[in-house]
């Protein structure tokens, strides 16, 4: 019950739809910007209707508490730099037990499906899985087909084994790279599947957003597209909108209980 809890507030209207926002790039690729910004992005991720921010326990300590409002924090338990031999790798850094103290409402952890170190990673998430079960903590899990043997990291059969590899050895919720046909890799797996904003393109973000929703994904986590935007509040608030944009069902659902509370 306390994990169903927890996963409620990583959706802000509580619809099963999410927007993350992850800012832990600057454990991966340096500042995701200076020390005088920081507060303020922060606030204009809350303010513009991001469900959750992501970051690393380090990180979380130089969050206002305030300011997150009725945002989640989710804390990020995987870490490698673009200075590593192998940039894909991923080594753990945190414990789920370490997140809760820092107030954290939910962990991720990072796999990268055919890297070298494809092995430990599996090993890690599983470990965090085990431990995410005995404290009731929901587990997101940023899973991708990057490596040496990955001709394609966009193929929707690889990605729909990459999103099941998450969904059976425990995540809650998985983040992964927009399939070149999405609605393939939504309908073989089990659990909510959330796309990343990928890199800048002709495509803006907001099409972006729109093609996974209509492909039945459950929302985005977009993180260097909005830190690096000139304006992030009105940027999250547009992918809020298009991430909760109210459903057929939705409506029915609304309808029937105002006409029952008549």
């Amino acid at each position: 019950m306390r994990k169903a809890l927890r996963l409620r507030r990583l959706s802000r209207p509580q619809d099963d739809r999410y927007l993350f926002v992850p800012l832990d790039h600057s454990v991966s690729d340096g500042p995701v910007v200076p020390r005088d910004r920081w507060q303020e992005l922060i606030r204009a991720v809350v303010q513009g209707g991001a469900d959750a921010v992501i970051v690393h326990k380090g990180r979380v300590r130089t969050i206002e508490p305030a300011v997150l409002g009725g945002c989640a924090l989710i804390v990020h338990l995987s870490a490698g730099t673009v200075h590593m031999a192998d940039a894909n790798a991923k080594v753990l850094v945190g414990e789920v037990d370490e997140a809760l103290r820092l107030g954290a409402d939910a962990v991720s952890v990072h796999v990268n499906i055919g890297s070298d170190t494809e092995s430990r990673q599996l090993t890690d998430l599983g470990t965090v899985a085990a431990a995410c079960d005995s404290w009731n903590v929901p587990l997101v899990v940023m899973a991708y087909a990057r490596g040496p043997r990955v001709a394609d990291p966009k193929d929707p059969a690889l990605l729909a084994h990459v999103v099941n590899i998450a969904a059976d050895l425990g995540a809650d919720i998985v983040k992964t790279n927009l399939a070149d046909d999405m609605t393939e890799v939504v309908a073989n797996c089990p659990i909510p599947v959330i796309v990343a904003g990928g890199p800048a393109s002709t495509t803006s973000l907001a099409g972006h957003a729109r093609v996974a929703m209509a492909a039945g994904c459950s929302g985005l986590a977009v993180g260097r597209r909005v830190f690096t935007s000139p304006a992030p509040m009105q940027l999250v608030a547009e992918l809020a909108s298009i991430v909760h944009a109210p459903t057929d069902a939705s409506l029915m659902h609304a309808l029937t209980a105002t006409l029952e509370n008549r």
